[in-house]
């Protein structure tokens, strides 16, 4: 081993010893630090402007944008019980890659998979307290295994890829919309709170793992690699339409007030908007998302990227 490679291999082995510290730092747990016997206040948003986007859905009087966020809120924490499925199996993979070699790396993948099963859990506590104070009728259409089935047949770059993007989406929606929001339901803005305190380590890790796994590619590879990423965005929005659109017939449905079909409409497209905006937008355009994109990808892929996920990103 040559004295540069030498050189990165101690950064890296540092990077996963500093991740592993601080998950012994923010360590928590669901009943102890973050539930604590609590329910959620209906009186309040679940999710801020920023993400929901429902001040755009002027028709809507305020105490049913207050009722949309919580519908939103309800999905937005399930969608984070599904991805999960497939990072932690994908960490659990990945980790098989260092048993004979770097073991602190090793021990940060298996806590990196400890956590994302002990989120999942979070999720579907948070689904059981939704559900005991919202009308019946609500449905979260895609199930974990199936999309995790469907994500894991593509290359492990494009999975690692993915993983990156929405680990660092979750730090820009935490740090820019959900922190500084004072009115949001306490219990749920305290799930994303403990959520991002680990989080931030897994997106670390994503992007040690990511690099691993693309020094080792032909470029040939690299390139196929980049299909598969684009079509897993698109496979994801796929999702969020059938969501976007079970979410607006759930809330139409159980609303107070009638709404003309132009407002139906509105509706459910106002939701497709934001949850593009939630899961593929903010990723796509943070800042260390697109630096790690673009040191992974040639110029023709960087643009083959962008023309093929630019009807998404209006």
């Amino acid at each position: 081993m040559d004295l540069k490679r030498m050189s990165l291999t101690t950064i890296h082995t540092e990077r996963y010893a500093h991740c592993i510290s601080n998950s012994r730092r923010v360590r928590w747990d669901i009943d102890r630090d973050v539930i604590r016997a609590r329910r959620f206040d209906f009186s309040k948003p679940f999710l801020p402007d920023g993400l929901s986007r429902v001040s755009r859905l002027d028709f809507l009087t305020p105490a049913e944008q207050v009722r949309l966020t919580q519908v939103q809120g309800r999905t937005y924490a399930n969608m984070f019980g599904l991805v999960e499925r497939f990072i932690g199996i994908q960490m659990l993979s990945s980790s098989r890659h260092h048993w004979f070699g770097d073991q602190v790396a090793l021990e940060a993948l298996v806590r990196f998979t400890d956590e994302e099963l002990k989120h999942q859990e979070l999720f579907r506590r948070i689904e059981r307290l939704a559900a005991a104070g919202m009308p019946e009728g609500y449905q979260f259409l895609p199930t974990a295994n199936a999309v995790a089935s469907q994500v894991l047949e593509a290359s492990t770059w494009a999975v690692l890829a993915l993983t990156c993007h929405i680990e660092l989406f979750t730090q820009v929606h935490y740090r820019q919309s959900i922190e500084p929001t004072g009115d949001l339901s306490e219990l749920y803005k305290d799930v994303f709170l403990y959520h991002w305190k680990e989080e931030s380590q897994h997106a670390i890790l994503d992007e040690l793992e990511w690099e691993r796994e693309h020094e080792r590619m032909t470029p040939q590879q690299r390139s196929a690699a980049v299909d598969d990423l684009i079509a897993l965005v698109m496979a994801i929005d796929g999702i969020l339409q059938q969501q976007s659109s079970a979410d607006a017939n759930y809330f139409i449905n159980t609303s107070a007030q009638a709404f003309t079909p132009v407002e139906a409409a509105r509706l459910s497209a106002g939701l497709l908007d934001a949850y593009r905006w939630q899961y593929i937008v903010s990723g796509m355009q943070a800042p260390r998302f697109r630096h790690s994109l673009i040191a992974m990808t040639t110029a023709d892929e960087l643009q083959r990227i962008q023309k093929a996920l630019a009807p998404l990103m209006v």
